[in-house]
């Protein structure tokens, strides 16, 4: 299935990646066919779905835009973002003082709500130019209204904001945070989020196999039967609960209390983490993360979780939650990510909407933002 282009770049410092720009056009140009790319793949920007009064944030607007205005200062000091909004000029006076914005790009539209994870494209890349694949959004399951977020990514491909083959996979109800993809041919997700039944009804495990792995050009698929968070709207979205930080190693959440409700589901899929195979045959090296002190709003426990993390060209952005923990996962995604910057984001904003930070955020591959 094409290359491997995990080796030769994840080791490399990340200025080093746009020194190597004619190297890796090379290797591109080596690919016998479209690859579902890792997150660490080189990146040409992330999109942000601006949060506004006509979302869910409306009663805590304010904080919530505090919270989005640091992270658009993180990804714009280091790379393009593409903020899709309703109010362009709205936003750009609540960041310009802040912000980089000659990496901002700007895309007036109407939109639900701010998890651009789960509407945003997921691009597969080859020799030629990126595949912008546009799946359903059902608002997990109908739980939420979405039909504005699901028209987004056309929107974007007809304004030419986001440049590749667009592909209408809109008869299949897929988001971004239920995979997590290696880069060389292996995808991790739940059987609780893409086997649930308010996703694709009509379908079995066998069918939903043969869908990704016709749409996504992936080899295998490894599915994590436990493991949930309270909170979580998703129905047990990976990008909560464990993550590729290689094609070698896994990061994810660890109980280690047993009186926490989390602590046996947390358990067996720490346990089914540690009896998956590389496609090579050897055990992933594992990387737990702690887990997040309880959370509390209105008597409900919210879905902190540290595995919320977005890993960018220089830098890893993950959540923090004011909780002495937080500085046991930074070091714990150091030891992941040595060769990248490590910088926390205060996510409790985000929580409240049973989200955190890689959940509002979507990364695109080079060669679709310009």
């Amino acid at each position: 299935m094409g290359i491997n282009i995990q080796n030769p770049f994840f080791n490399r410092r990340s200025d080093e990646l746009q020194l190597e720009a004619p190297q890796f056009t090379e290797l591109m140009v080596e690919q016998s066919s479209p690859i579902l790319p890792a997150e660490w793949y080189p990146q040409s920007g992330i999109q942000l779905t601006w949060p506004h009064q006509d979302t869910d944030w409306a009663y805590m607007l304010h904080e919530v835009q505090a919270c989005f205005k640091q992270i658009a200062k993180e990804i714009a000091a280091r790379e393009l973002l593409l903020i899709v909004t309703p109010d362009p000029e709205a936003v750009q006076t609540q960041i310009a003082d802040t912000v980089n914005m000659e990496n901002v790009r700007f895309f007036a539209c109407a939109t639900n709500d701010t998890w651009a994870r789960d509407h945003g494209a997921i691009t597969l890349t080859d020799s030629i130019k990126p595949h912008l694949l546009d799946f359903c959004f059902n608002g997990w399951g109908n739980k939420f209204p979405s039909e504005l977020d699901n028209q987004i990514t056309k929107k974007l491909v007809d304004a030419q904001l986001l440049h590749g083959t667009y592909e209408n996979h809109l008869d299949f109800v897929l988001e971004g945070g239920s995979i997590e993809s290696d880069g060389c041919g292996t995808l991790l997700t739940t059987t609780e989020c893409l086997l649930n039944k308010n996703r694709n009804p009509k379908l079995n495990q066998v069918e939903i196999e043969e869908q990704l792995k016709a749409a996504l050009h992936v080899e295998r698929i490894l599915w994590l039967h436990h493991g949930t968070l309270r909170g979580d709207d998703t129905d047990s979205h990976i990008d909560t609960l464990a993550r590729f930080c290689s094609a070698s190693s896994i990061a994810y959440v660890q109980c280690t209390d047993p009186q926490d409700e989390h602590f046996e589901a947390l358990r067996l899929m720490e346990e089914e983490l540690k009896s998956f195979r590389q496609a090579n045959g050897t055990p992933y090296q594992l990387f737990p993360l702690p887990m997040a002190a309880p959370v509390w709003e209105d008597g409900e426990r919210l879905p902190a979780t540290y595995a919320n993390f977005l890993i960018m060209n220089q830098a890893v952005l993950y959540p923090t939650y004011q909780q002495p923990a937080d500085e046991q996962a930074r070091q714990v995604l150091q030891a992941a990510f040595p060769t990248l910057q490590v910088v926390g984001v205060d996510c409790r904003p985000l929580i409240s909407q049973h989200g955190s930070l890689h959940c509002v955020t979507m990364q695109y591959p080079i060669g679709v933002l310009k």
